[in-house]
């Protein structure tokens, strides 16, 4: 990548400091994985939030809305403007709660079982673009160890 004279350009332009710290590494390689998730879910028709929702659907099962948002870590707001969409493009069908009519259960479809293999594998190239200079094992690890971090985060929030 060419850069003007005093323009950081690539990690070893970096100071030492900023590339030992992890915290600054995530949060500048989290950059590219956006770009890269989100343009691979646009050439589905998909939309960022609308992965981990059908994920969780095909994965658990039908849900309530209340219940898809923590199990996805999406704000309630969010959760029902991504299911809206959903139901108009026919992948999810919300309907009231037997148990407890004030609720809706969301439930993936054909349709949306569909959207989600298609998106899994846009969202495969993505990843392979992202991770392109590992190993497959490096791979593997890298996601092993983010897992593990997030796990101690999510269990135990600060």
């Amino acid at each position: 990548m060419a850069t003007a004279e005093g323009e950081r350009g690539g990690i070893s332009q970096v100071p030492v400091r900023l590339r030992e710290k992890a915290s600054w590494l995530i949060t500048h390689a989290a950059t590219p994985a956006g770009r890269l998730s989100s343009e691979a879910f646009a050439g589905v028709g998909a939309r960022r939030y609308h992965y981990p929702l059908l994920a969780a659907l095909a994965e658990f099962g039908p849900a309530s809305q209340a219940a898809l948002g923590r199990r996805c870590g999406i704000d309630r707001s969010d959760v029902v403007a991504a299911l809206n969409e959903l139901v108009a493009a026919g992948q999810v069908v919300r309907s009231p709660d037997p148990a407890d009519r004030r609720r809706n259960v969301i439930t993936l479809t054909p349709e949306g079982t569909r959207q989600l293999e298609r998106a899994d594998e846009a969202l495969a190239a993505a990843q392979d673009a992202l991770l392109a200079p590992l190993s497959a094992a490096e791979r593997a690890e890298l996601i092993r160890l983010l897992a593990r971090v997030l796990d101690h985060w999510t269990d135990d929030p600060r």
